[in-house]
């Protein structure tokens, strides 16, 4: 009997085992050696690292108005995302889950900015928001088309959410549409039959149906939001003066700009619990709206 059991333990290994030797390579490794660094003052680069426990914690809430403020806008993008994201991306879903013959075409190409990386999306639309909205305003001379788009707070604020909505809502139809597939035509033919509308089957039967997939959707977004930086890095580089920096990019800034990987690797790990603990929230919130079809 144990030889058998030997045999399952080492068969289990053969296949089990290289994807958790990886496992621990890639992820759980760099993560310990993270928060070991997040009580340093090692700048990336030197031989020597010295220990400075949580003086580095201390920096970031005491003596640390960028952080913070690069964490408000982090936040605002996230709240507004989140709702843009998966509303287009639900709409979207729902548009092409009707009886068009053009169907499987639409879905493909809203699918296909997901596939371009953020950095070439970024770029892309860089370009579109300086040279081509400024030849848009000398020919039809529209304001909307004068305005900086990407060099002044506001309006830059706005010019990354475009890009992010356009980048991400895609994948997200593609969740809602195989959840939309599912709800049950007989219950939709029974709300007809008893004079609903279509705002009613939207909000009281389609909706907590597909919560599961709403749950899945509002997690992807606020993780999307929360770690966004190849779109700011492309088209503002957190600028002007700071003002659409997320906390990604200063991170980044801080860990390899500044050379204080330290203190860098502390905003890392303090930003992964903030971000952990307000996902966990949300599934929870969500998942407890869950109805069984």
């Amino acid at each position: 009997m144990s030889s058998k059991r030997a045999s399952r333990w080492g068969l289990q290994m053969f296949f089990v085992g290289p994807v958790f030797l990886f496992f621990l390579i890639v992820m759980v490794v760099p993560f310990l050696l993270g928060m070991y660094y997040a009580l340093t003052d090692w700048n990336g680069v030197a031989s020597t690292v010295n220990w400075v426990g949580l003086d580095n914690f201390k920096t970031i809430f005491i003596n640390d108005p960028d952080f913070w403020s690069s964490f408000w806008f982090t936040t605002k993008f996230t709240l507004v995302g989140i709702v843009l994201t998966n509303i287009v991306g639900f709409f979207l879903a729902y548009f092409v889950t009707k009886g068009l013959k053009t169907r499987n075409i639409l879905r493909t190409i809203f699918f296909m900015p997901n596939v371009i990386g953020g950095l070439l999306l970024g770029f892309i639309f860089q370009f579109i928001f300086i040279k081509g909205f400024n030849t848009m305003f000398e020919l039809t001379g529209w304001s909307f088309f004068g305005l900086p788009w990407l060099g002044d707070e506001t309006t830059g604020f706005w010019g990354i959410m475009i890009v992010f909505v356009w980048h991400t809502a895609g994948y997200l139809m593609v969740v809602y549409i195989s959840s939309l597939s599912n709800v049950s035509s007989e219950v939709i033919e029974a709300a007809e039959i008893d004079g609903a509308s279509r705002w009613q089957m939207l909000r009281s039967i389609i909706v907590p149906l597909i919560m599961p997939a709403v749950t899945i959707c509002l997690f992807l977004a606020i993780s999307w939001a929360f770690k966004m930086f190849d779109l700011n890095l492309s088209l503002t580089k957190g600028g002007p003066f700071k003002s659409t920096e997320s906390v990604a990019m200063n991170i980044y800034n801080e860990a390899f700009q500044n050379n204080r990987y330290g203190l860098g690797t502390a905003k890392a790990i303090l930003f992964f619990v903030i971000v952990a603990v307000i996902t966990m929230l949300q599934v929870r919130a969500t998942k407890n709206k869950e109805v069984e079809a």
